[in-house]
């Protein structure tokens, strides 16, 4: 047998040969040469290497996709499965009611059906986060099973654990052109919702990976002093005197003039770009997401915070930092030839059709037990005219594909998206691509958005497109 296998390898050692010499082989060795003189065949550099990525906002999913044929949904659709790897934030919660819901969660409580995870996957999703403020909803079993669910329809999750460390650490996938790391976080969620450590005596507690920060209010040195005069009259401790206060839980100091400046808490940041170090040495390309709500004056603002953590990932070794959570567009900013996607607003935004929800949701609007979801919506959105059925912004955005060759960015196109405002509760909140009209609109908000951070989004063919090479970090 082995002299049968011998003499197989030597002849195919010999074809090989002679179709390099004819010239049907290119051996890619730029004239180098082994001790025998033969020639060196080397694997394309990875500098050649081309790889894309299709990233999208928050996924609030209660309703199949696959049954649907419109034309731009489809298109979208291949948008997702033409990209090397998909991401979606997985704003929802898979089960069929085994566990109950928690007397706090992230706002209205989300649960949909198990299956629906594999409609992501028809849809081209590869890889999800779960850390965001609904993920305690229905508690600790609620979340476990929501990762059982996103495992067995082939999907890869991140941000969530049994302990902070597993919350903390790196999910792969594995791609045809290279090995992807996910790395999730959220800033925003209820405290009960984030993961802990344990000394050895007890349980760790699961839950998401936090990103915490500090807020600090800048005030002049009159409001500081009423301040101060204030709390003494109603007979709470304040120091005489300084250029701070802690007042409830919130430090206030003296400046120049009003001002609110956030900085990610250290020990969070230490522990996450730790991650971030290790799984790029270990991967071809790492993405961080986070779950953001808060904003800087304005929801379409970043939180100071929020940049400071975005650019720290890259840093540590990040190809691409995204965010979402504010259900609204916000910049993009090419940090060190890196993007960073401050939100990417909604993809699924189907909070509507959602089939049950507990008693917490309905008694703030002092609807009784003969109440069911349509009568919530009315209530809460008082008939549409309010909250997110009117806001025209709730229902745009992009799907953002960031091109590389090797690991250096070579575009970033933009794919402008329609959620349906305006339209009935039953069509919308599903992502088709946006007409030319409305995509234009989208594009050049996205420019204005992106102004700040020295981003130029053109707009071409229906598509928004910034070339790294110009734009420049000036924030």
């Amino acid at each position: 047998m082995r002299r049968m296998w011998k003499l197989c390898l030597l002849v195919a050692i010999g074809a090989w040969a002679m179709r390099v010499g004819s010239g049907q082989i290119s051996a890619s060795s730029n004239g180098a040469t082994g001790a025998d003189g033969a020639p060196v065949v080397q694997a394309a550099a990875a500098s050649e290497t081309e790889f894309s990525m299709a990233l999208t906002g928050d996924s609030i999913i209660t309703r199949k996709l696959s049954a649907y044929t419109e034309p731009p949904f489809l298109k979208m659709v291949d948008v997702l499965r033409g990209s090397d790897v998909a991401f979606t934030n997985l704003e929802m919660l898979f089960h069929d009611y085994e566990p109950y819901p928690m007397n706090v969660s992230g706002g209205v409580y989300m649960r949909a059906d198990p299956a629906l995870a594999k409609e992501l996957v028809w849809a081209g999703i590869d890889l999800v986060t779960s850390a965001n403020n609904h993920v305690g909803d229905y508690g600790v079993l609620g979340m476990q099973l929501t990762v059982k669910h996103t495992r067995e329809a082939g999907l890869v999750y991140a941000g969530v654990g049994n302990s902070l460390a597993e919350a903390r650490e790196a999910k792969f996938l594995e791609t045809p052109r290279g090995r992807v790391a996910l790395i999730g976080v959220a800033s925003t969620f209820p405290d009960s919702s984030r993961a802990g450590r344990t000394r050895g005596d007890h349980p760790a507690r699961p839950g998401l990976n936090p990103l915490r920060f500090t807020t600090t209010y800048i005030v002049t040195r009159a409001q500081l002093e009423a301040t101060r005069a204030m709390l003494k009259e109603m007979g709470l401790n304040a120091p005489a005197q300084g250029d701070s206060l802690n007042v409830l839980g919130n430090r206030f100091i003296v400046g120049d003039k009003p001002d609110v400046r956030t900085e990610p808490l250290k020990e969070d940041l230490d522990e996450i770009t730790a991650v971030v170090k290790s799984a790029s040495r270990v991967a071809d390309y790492t993405i961080v997401t986070s779950h953001t709500h808060e904003g800087d004056r304005n929801r379409s603002l970043p939180a100071q915070f929020l940049v400071t953590f975005g650019r720290a990932v890259i840093d540590a070794g990040a190809d691409v930092f995204v965010a979402h959570g504010p259900h609204v567009l916000r910049g993009i900013e090419i940090y060190k030839g890196k993007p960073i996607l401050y939100s990417l607003g909604n993809f699924i935004f189907q909070n509507e059709t959602l089939l049950r929800l507990p008693s917490e949701n309905y008694e703030p609007f002092g609807l009784g037990p003969n109440a069911h979801m349509a009568d919530f919506n009315d209530r809460r959105y008082n008939f549409g005219k309010e909250g997110f059925p009117s806001d025209r912004n709730i229902w745009e955005s992009v799907v953002a594909v960031p091109r590389f060759k090797g690991k250096t960015l070579d575009e970033l196109v933009l794919y402008p998206l329609t959620l349906g405002f305006g339209d009935a509760v039953p069509k919308r909140g599903r992502p088709m691509l946006a007409d030319l009209t409305l995509a234009r609109k989208i594009v050049d908000d996205l420019d204005r958005l992106s102004k700040p951070f020295g981003t130029t989004v053109t707009f071409e063919n229906g598509v928004g497109k910034v070339k790294p090479s110009k734009s420049v970090t000036s924030r």
